[in-house]
């Protein structure tokens, strides 16, 4: 193989710069060209390609976002779209394709895998952390550290004045993010969309309390995010709770040690497994090792929440 592409897709995570320059040293350390395809799908479709260089990844794998940039394109799902990108990459001698993102990303690298036996690798990045065949995606630990400093930072002023906060942080279908911050602040209540919120229980449990109460929602729980939480306590319990949602300031900012380490791990992982042949896969690390799980699965299998995870908040709370 002399020529690989990669692009970056999805929301964007801290650490896939640090992929993107993994993926190009050990590129570079097997004399091969490596083309970065801006605006990920987007850019795909347009050939919008770029050669790698030397200068492209210096001091990037400090750097959150991507250098890459990113799209969301819908247009993707249609198939008349998907094969102009392969003549994109036949016409540019591309023999092999990194994808690094979320699940549209797997499956959109699979639909090329299957229907065009484009040569594809995928990497997980998205701080939600949901992509089943890796037990943490890159920019998770980044996105953890960043909601947990800003709850700190909450809990002195709820310290101070004895109020009720609901805290919302992403996660639109799992509570990964929710349940590791909840733990790691402190949290009094932990909401997330694997467990059903019983809000007379939570009412119970915040007039009990006699101090301040945090409360911790992901933004998929079943109840909506935290203001329609605090909406509900308002119109059931007339309880004020103050509501502060991070948002997107989670995604940005500087990956940490441990995003940065995994990034490059799994970038060399990408490499090697085109480099043997392998097509169609993930490359996740999983116990500490890195394993390659068919893309499929990675999209169609449910990433579980661990079970003694939710209990240790709950007990904790």
């Amino acid at each position: 193989m002399k020529k690989i592409g990669v692009f970056t897709h999805g929301a964007d995570a801290s650490g896939m710069n640090a992929a993107l320059r993994s993926i190009y040293r050990i590129c570079h350390s097997h004399h091969i060209e490596l083309i970065g395809i801006r605006r990920g799908l987007a850019g795909l479709t347009e050939a919008d390609f770029v050669p790698f260089d030397r200068s492209m990844t210096s001091n990037i794998i400090n750097r959150g976002g991507t250098v890459l940039h990113t799209s969301h394109f819908l247009e993707f799902e249609n198939g008349d779209m998907r094969h102009k990108a392969v003549v994109n990459l036949e016409h540019a001698g591309i023999e092999g394709v990194i994808g690094i993102g979320d699940a549209t990303t797997m499956k959109v690298l699979s639909q090329l895998a299957r229907e065009h036996s484009v040569k594809t690798v995928g990497i997980p990045a998205t701080i939600d952390n949901d992509l089943y065949g890796s037990d943490y995606t890159i920019g998770f630990d980044t996105a953890i550290n960043t909601a947990t400093e800003a709850i700190d930072r909450i809990r002195d002023t709820a310290d101070s004045s004895d109020k009720v906060y609901a805290i919302e942080v992403m996660g639109s279908e799992s509570g990964f993010l929710a349940t590791y911050v909840g733990i790691a602040c402190g949290a009094d209540y932990i909401a997330i969309p694997e467990t059903l919120t019983n809000v007379h229980d939570l009412f119970h449990k915040i007039s009990h309390a006699n101090r301040r109460f945090i409360i911790v929602i992901g933004e998929g729980d079943e109840v909506g995010g935290a203001q329609e939480l605090a909406n509900l306590m308002k119109e059931a319990y007339n309880l004020d709770i103050r509501v502060a949602v991070l948002g997107h300031m989670q995604r940005g900012g500087t990956p940490t040690v441990r995003d940065r380490v995994l990034a490059s791990r799994l970038g060399q992982a990408a490499v090697d497994a085109l480099l043997s042949g392998a097509s169609n896969i993930m490359v996740g690390e999983t116990n500490g090792e890195i394993h390659q799980t068919p893309l499929q699965m990675t999209f169609e299998r449910r990433k579980a929440l661990n079970e003694q995870f939710v209990r240790l908040a709950e007990m904790l709370g």
